[in-house]
């Protein structure tokens, strides 16, 4: 496919982790084979921000196509950046689609694809307005606030799957935000990078190794369910 073939005068491939690093050299030299190297022109980097975006945006040519590559999009992350294109001159011809969850394939491949299904793209108008009062908007029941890391050297020993395993195993201990229970959310780097998997737990303000699927058990088990302290799993503080 060549930038010839799109119906749009310019399509936008955006996301975090574009710039540099491996995903982005696979993601790159894969768009430049599937499309051309003027393509590369087009990606737009947002892990700081969404300032570049805008500005790309302001600066091209209409119809537009802006796709998302956002790892952890949803319809709520879709809503907010239909929400502020609209808001650019010539929104009307603004379309916005998500490159994840599309198909099996290279996020790359399936941005591509995209291109040609007309019916997956989001008009930048008559977006859904927030409700007033949403479930949303109520601080969830829990005792403890845990935070595990899912930055990059934490996500290269093993974090996102341990996510997972948290979740499941809070769930069924029956104490997944609940009166008593944990509230877990996933967080950039915390440091200390060089012991993580990092897992720090508030308001006792305890900071714990979690290296494999064991050690996420043991510490439900016995910190979240028995009440237990785990100080074999507590990270030193030098």
């Amino acid at each position: 496919m060549t930038t010839a073939d799109s119906p749009y005068a310019r399509v936008l491939f955006v996301g975090p982790d574009l710039s540099e690093g491996s995903f982005a050299e696979v993601f790159r030299a894969r768009l430049a084979a599937l499309r051309d190297e003027q393509a590369l022109r087009d990606v737009i980097d947002t892990g700081s921000g969404y300032e570049p975006l805008w500005n790309a945006v302001s600066e091209s040519g209409r119809p537009l196509l802006v796709i998302d590559l956002e790892p952890q999009s949803s319809s709520a992350h879709l809503d907010w950046l239909r929400s502020e294109l609209v808001q650019l001159e010539g929104a009307e011809q603004i379309f916005v689609a998500s490159a994840i969850g599309t198909a099996e394939a290279l996020p790359v491949e399936a941005a591509c694809a995209l291109i040609d299904r007309p019916e997956l793209h989001l008009p930048c108008t008559d977006v859904a307005p927030l409700p007033d009062v949403h479930a949303w908007s109520k601080i969830p029941l829990h005792e403890h606030r845990v935070l595990l890391c899912n930055g990059p050297r934490c996500t290269r020993r093993g974090a996102l799957p341990l996510w997972k395993g948290l979740r499941e195993k809070l769930k069924a201990a029956g104490k997944l935000e609940c009166a008593g229970g944990v509230h877990i959310t996933r967080t950039q780097c915390q440091f200390p990078c060089d012991q993580g998997p990092t897992l720090s737990v508030y308001p006792a303000g305890k900071w714990y190794r979690v290296r494999n699927e064991a050690e996420v058990t043991r510490l439900v088990d016995e910190l979240f369910v028995a009440g237990r302290e785990v100080p074999e799993m507590l990270m030193p503080d030098q």
